[in-house]
């Protein structure tokens, strides 16, 4: 009798769990014209800072479970403003992104891993003038958002640090005082505003 009554309960326990709605990823467009891709990086004793402003790409997110989570993105390289015309001119040259030969920055993930909160970290390669590295961003999920009129909309941030010599970027001005110009690290951030993809 009681073994039956364990068998009727497992049985029952299994139906319930089988009807329990799978989680399930889901799939996010980067809106262009809301996000951008920021950077800093010294120069003689302060931080200089540009930003991409053509970008997109897919996210694909899973709240419950983060590691069923990925991204692309993809940056016009052509798109880098410091705010300086004759600056962005040269950063376009072969001195620095050569974009005439490498048009884009890339970035996909290969592994993303849950941290304290709504932070976690997205493992991945990144592509800078056809040269590609692994780094690990810092990202947190911002939360969701109705949207106005445009359907719900999702945000996320990311932060990482790379040593720009690891892809090619190595144009430096060595100074009669003594140091260099440049520095070598960049911080990069990311700042992304997504749509649900249609279809």
């Amino acid at each position: 009798m009681i073994r039956s009554k364990v068998v009727v309960a497992l049985s029952v326990g299994i139906c319930l769990f089988a009807a329990l709605p799978a989680t399930a990823a889901q799939i996010f467009t980067i809106d262009p014209v809301h996000s951008g891709a920021e950077f800093k990086i010294r120069h003689f004793v302060t931080q200089v800072s540009g930003r991409f402003t053509t970008l997109e790409g897919t996210i694909s997110f899973d709240e419950q479970a983060i590691e069923n989570s990925s991204v692309e993105v993809t940056i016009q390289a052509a798109s880098i403003d410091t705010n300086n015309e004759k600056r962005d001119g040269h950063l376009k040259s072969a001195d620095f992104f050569d974009v005439e030969n490498h048009p884009t920055l890339t970035f996909k993930s290969t592994k993303v891993r849950k941290l304290e909160g709504q932070r976690f970290a997205i493992d991945g390669d990144l592509t800078i003038r056809g040269i590609t590295k692994p780094v690990t961003l810092d990202a947190e999920y911002l939360g969701m958002h109705p949207g106005a009129g445009r359907g719900p909309l999702a945000g996320f941030s990311a932060t990482t640090r790379i040593n720009r010599l690891d892809y090619g970027v190595t144009w430096n001005r060595t100074l009669d005082s003594g140091g260099v110009m440049l520095g070598d690290e960049v911080r990069i951030e990311l700042n992304v505003e997504a749509t649900p993809k249609e279809g």
